[in-house]
């Protein structure tokens, strides 16, 4: 099997031995309405409500969506319009905590088949944890055969040790979803993925399924970027998903494991999906932790309950360094997709030259592409160019830029470059 070109980062992964602890309840939570891919959901709430945790609060008729529950139990404030990090606007449901954390009755939802479970997954408000945000149900119900399902345990990024610490804090429910989607989806094998700097994950893994020959635990190398989907599937399968396919084309269905790990959970007890495991960590954090955190907490709750340095916080991400977004304050909520926010110190915006025609993007890039030639098709504004190069197959790993002696901004060109293309027709 072919190798594919990948980078080698420092791991900065000083989180990984400490247990993740739960938040004090804030006294305030913004639930946006949009918080994964597809259609935003409509509040279900108005000002003055009472609310408790796991009460569904936003809901929509799209098929592409997820339903939307509070986190916490206390009385709406108010439904304001929000802008997105990616400048999107949407509502967003205020609410003031009464500290009771009273939760809604609920009990686990009755699955009897593969329809059954993915409607309780649907209900249960899941979506990809990983980052993108694809809703879960959706990803559930391919329109070919699948015949494996890849967990991805990757978690390449530097800093981050979300995944990490569930998968030694809640191996059972991460083995629990995997199982229960084999079962109802009648996928006959499974393979964790997990990059081979974690070795007590790996060990913990092996012995939980050394009787179980239909789940495989792959070492992967610890290379970036080993979690982006197509080359997690690559590495594990030898299949390759080629342009305007999605994985499920190939066979494979890809789940991160905090995904897994939800859908087991809430099989169990019928309780949305209303917090997160996140890490807070970078140079400006005195104490970094790995915490959970209500959805719609805000940023700076996180980053005070961590002693972090507001006072020399240069730059603060949602996310990892590579495929992070930066935040222009603190004054952000937690959403679904979260598992990191980094606070850092001393960061001073690099001076751009030109390039040099070193072709250590073009060595750095896993889908082979030729980020300077990106660059140039998308300054001219030339579609066609962009096409040929296969501008849709950059994953934004950020790799290019990474390793760019210039200094250059690749992987923002070739996303901006994405937005130009003309919409093929379906």
């Amino acid at each position: 099997m072919r190798k594919l070109n990948s980078i080698h980062l420092n791991h900065f992964k000083n989180t990984a031995e400490i247990k993740a602890v739960k938040l004090p309840t804030p006294s305030y939570v913004k639930i946006p309405m949009s918080m994964h891919m597809g259609a935003s959901c409509t509040p279900t709430v108005k000002k003055g409500d009472k609310v408790l945790v796991g009460q569904k609060i936003g809901d929509s008729d799209a098929f592409f969506s997820a339903p939307i529950h509070s986190s916490v139990s206390g009385t709406v404030k108010d439904v304001v319009d929000y802008r997105l990090i990616n400048g999107m606007v949407c509502k967003a449901v205020e609410i003031e905590t009464d500290g009771e954390q009273t939760h809604i009755e609920c009990s686990p939802p009755e699955i009897k088949d593969k329809e059954s479970f993915i409607s309780a997954v649907k209900e249960s408000g899941i979506c990809g944890l990983g980052g993108a945000g694809f809703p879960t149900h959706i990803k559930l119900s391919p329109k070919t055969p699948v015949d494996t399902l890849i967990i991805n345990a990757a978690e390449c990024e530097p800093y981050i040790t979300a995944d990490y610490r569930l998968m030694l804090e809640r191996p059972e429910n991460v083995l629990g979803g995997i199982k229960l989607i084999m079962k109802y989806l009648e996928i006959p094998k499974a393979i964790i993925g997990i990059e081979g700097n974690k070795p007590a994950a790996i060990e913990q893994f092996r012995k939980l399924t050394e009787n179980d020959e239909n789940i495989i635990i792959h070492t992967l190398p610890s290379t970036y970027p080993q979690g982006a989907e197509k080359v997690l599937i690559h590495s594990t399968t030898g299949r390759i998903v080629m342009e305007g396919q999605l994985p499920s084309d190939q066979g494979v269905i890809v789940m991160n494991v905090s995904t897994a790990a939800f859908i087991y959970k809430y099989t169990k007890t019928g309780m949305p999906l209303t917090n997160r495991r996140i890490t807070v960590e970078g140079s400006a954090v005195k104490k970094p932790l790995n915490v959970i955190a209500p959805i719609g907490t805000m940023v700076a709750e996180l980053l005070r309950f961590a002693e972090t340095d507001m006072d020399k916080t240069d730059k603060l991400i949602a996310g990892g360094p590579m495929m992070g977004s930066c935040l222009v304050s603190s004054d952000t909520p937690v959403v679904k997709t979260s598992n990191s926010f980094l606070a850092m110190t001393g960061y001073q915006e690099p001076k751009t030259t030109a390039c040099i025609r070193c072709g250590r993007c073009i060595k750095a890039c896993s889908m082979n592409l030729m980020p300077t030639e990106l660059e140039k098709a998308y300054l001219r504004k030339d579609t066609a160019a962009l096409e040929s190069l296969k501008v849709n197959l950059c994953m934004n790993c950020g790799a290019c830029t990474y390793v760019c002696p210039a200094n250059r901004k690749l992987a923002e060109t070739h996303q901006l470059a994405k937005a130009i293309m003309p919409k093929k027709k379906k």
